[in-house]
This record gives structure tokens, C-alpha cells and sequence, in this order.
């Protein structure tokens, strides 16, 4: 299946490390930066991309975080030749599983935004995200099987509590490649859209998320999660329904709703 290009509008940047940026609506950035390898995902890319994560969740400014590739794919996985290297700072061998944990912790809405091709781990790392809109002429392929690996156990869990048991064993225990209508149909993809309309949908998506109060947005987020993980603890989303219920966004809320006006909404 031939690769459609969708590229992100800083296609300029020079080849490396992800690179973040966030513009004055608060829309952080993230863009995968090693085009001619696909985007295969070195051990310094992780890191920045863990540094990036952790900018995200300490700036209060930012209300969706969108992730995206640059060229002619989203990402094609851990950089397999690295897997028998040394890791001079010391061998962390859940570093790529801790990087897609801390993204899908993320208080904030995230949107993968699949340009092209996603393989290997980056299917988990698209699923981590809250939403995954893709560009026709995709494809997806889990080749761990075909590699000898075992996948780690969060993204196991992900799979399999978002798209089901059944196509969870399909995709890594067959390998086979799924294509752009076979990821719309399993409910892996969003919404699935030719190039030219790729940044429109994306931008209508993002403005609406950063419509919505804020800690009504990462407090349901978390706890949607958590019952998705089986952590499903009554408790601890009563907490946040109290937090929400007492905050000055649900007054602001409430006066816009009956004023009929947009409400501006803090955070707080």
C-alpha cells in the first residue's frame, strides 16, 4: 500500500530529538523529528520526548497536546539497534514503556496526529493517546511476534481494554499489517481523512477540547482511564467530582450557560 505524506507545518526542522512547541491557544506540539528513519525512536528521543511530557503537565498554559511525525510516516518504533547497545547512562529496559505510560498519565486531552505508516511500538504509543485521527493510505503492523519479543504489560493492557481481546491476539499474534479502513473498523482510528483535510479535522478537534473546563477535562480523563486499567476506585473519582463541584470554573460554567455566552474558563 502506497505511504500518503502529511506532513506537520514546521516541516523545516533539522533531523534529531522530538521537538515541542506551544502556541499562544495553549496547543503543545510534539513532533517526531527522524524522518528519513521513519521516526524510529532512539534512547535520546525517548528522553526528550519524557522531558517534553513533563514540560506539558508543569505548564498550566497548555490545554491539548498533539503528536505528530515528521514526513512520510508517524513512526515505525523503538530504533531495533539499539536494542543490544549499552546504555552508557545505564540500561533502563522499561524506558520505552515508562515514556507511553507518563504520556497517556497526562492531565491535559492528547490527539496523535498519524501522518502516515505507524509500526512496532508506536502503536502503543498513538493509543496512549485520547485520540488518534489518521491520513488515508495508512497502515499499522505489530511485528513483535515475528522478532522473538514479548510486549510489555501496560501496552498488552491497552490493547486489549480499547479495542478487545479478539483484534488485540489478531494484531500481535498473527503481525499482520492492518490497513487504513481495518484501523477505522476495529475502532483504532478516530476518524480517517484524506490529506488536505488532515489539519482541518485536527484543528476543529483541538479547539474543542480546549473548550472544555479544565479540571473537568483531566479529572474525567484520569478516571475514564483508570476504570479502562480495572483501577476503578469510587472514591478517588468522588474526589474529583468534589474538586470540579467546588471550583470557580463551574460557577463561570453555569453563568455562561445561562447567559448563553462562551465561558473562559481558569482552571481553578
Amino acid at each position: 500500500m502506497a505511504e500518503t505524506t502529511a506532513g506537520p507545518a514546521d516541516a523545516g526542522l533539522s533531523p534529531g530529538p522530538p521537538q515541542l512547541t506551544v502556541d499562544d491557544s495553549g496547543r503543545a506540539t510534539i513532533t517526531l523529528n527522524r524522518p528519513q528513519q521513519l521516526n524510529s525512536l532512539h534512547r535520546e528521543d525517548l528522553l526528550a520526548l519524557q522531558a517534553h511530557i513533563l514540560q506539558v503537565a508543569a505548564d498550566a498554559r497548555v490545554r491539548v497536546l498533539v503528536i505528530t511525525g515528521k514526513g512520510r510516516a508517524f513512526c515505525a518504533g523503538f530504533n531495533l539497534n539499539e536494542l543490544k547497545q549499552t546504555d552508557a547512562a545505564g540500561q533502563d529496559p522499561q524506558r520505552f514503556e515508562r515514556t507511553v505510560d507518563a504520556l497517556e498519565a497526562l492531565g491535559v486531552p492528547t490527539i496523535a496526529r498519524l501522518n502516515g505508516g505507524v509500526y512496532g511500538g508506536a502503536t502503543d504509543l498513538a493509543l496512549a493517546c485520547d485520540f488518534r485521527i489518521g491520513v488515508q493510505g495508512m497502515a499499522l503492523r505489530m511485528p513483535a511476534v515475528r522478532l522473538g519479543l514479548h510486549y510489555y504489560p501496560s501496552g498488552l493492557q491497552r490493547f486489549v481494554s480499547r479495542l478487545g481481546l479478539a483484534t488485540a491476539k489478531r494484531l500481535f499474534m498473527l503481525g499482520q499489517t492492518q490497513s487504513d479502513a481495518d484501523l477505522l473498523r476495529m475502532g483504532y482510528l478516530d476518524a480517517l481523512l484524506p490529506p488536505e483535510s488532515l489539519d482541518l479535522h485536527i484543528n476543529t478537534l483541538v479547539t474543542e477540547l480546549q473548550a472544555g473546563a479544565p479540571l473537568a477535562m483531566a479529572g474525567m480523563k484520569l478516571s475514564l482511564n483508570e476504570i479502562a486499567q480495572d483501577r476503578f476506585d469510587p472514591a478517588r473519582i468522588r474526589e474529583r467530582q468534589a474538586r470540579c463541584d467546588a471550583s470557580d470554573d463551574l460557577q463561570v460554567g453555569l453563568r455562561a450557560q445561562a447567559a448563553r455566552t462562551a465561558p473562559v474558563f481558569t482552571g481553578r
